[in-house]
């Protein structure tokens, strides 16, 4: 081989190289970007998540408070009307001891609530965090994909350089 063809030759393998390295580098880039989006996506749950949590504990206040006034309203005044139209004193015994049960029964019918809301809000930090990790997670797989790519490049550049030497080397140009 003259050492003219074998200068375009190595010259070839060196610029095949580095171009293989260029598009390998954009190749990082965009599988990083691409995992970047995904992570966005998945964190915007979070937002969601929170707006969720905001709602169900307005509605947990608010029906707290209208139960609370349904129980004085319907539920011991009835026990409350029902013994004065029976003539009933209701300032101890019997009428008491209904108003002091259907009171122990509300408290507990409230308590019961306030758990389960309680569980419900550690539902969402759950879902929350999963959604923290699947981020987390589609980001790192973005950057071992970038890291792939990038020493794939590496590799076809030394690959090229290698090349180069050993046509440059077989063409007898330094005999």
């Amino acid at each position: 081989m003259g050492a003219t063809a074998a200068i375009i030759g190595a010259g070839s393998s060196i610029i095949g190289g580095i171009s293989s390295r260029n598009a390998s580098k954009r190749a990082g880039a965009a599988a990083q970007r691409a995992a970047n989006f995904n992570a966005s996506i998945i964190e915007r749950d979070i937002g969601l998540l929170e707006r969720q949590r905001g709602i169900i504990n307005e509605n947990f206040e608010i029906d707290t408070v209208r139960a609370a006034g349904a129980f004085e309203r319907e539920v011991q005044g009835g026990a409350k009307a029902g013994f004065g139209y029976a003539g009933v004193d209701m300032s101890s015994g019997t009428p008491m001891a209904v108003l002091q049960a259907n009171a122990k029964e509300f408290d507990y019918a409230m308590s019961v609530a306030e758990f389960n809301n309680e569980m419900t809000n550690l539902q969402i930090s759950d879902q929350q965090e999963d959604a923290r990790l699947q981020a987390q997670l589609a980001r790192m797989g973005g950057a071992a994909s970038r890291s792939a790519y990038r020493s794939q490049g590496n590799a076809s550049l030394i690959s090229g350089f290698g090349n180069a030497g050993m046509i440059i080397s077989g063409s007898g140009y330094f005999d």
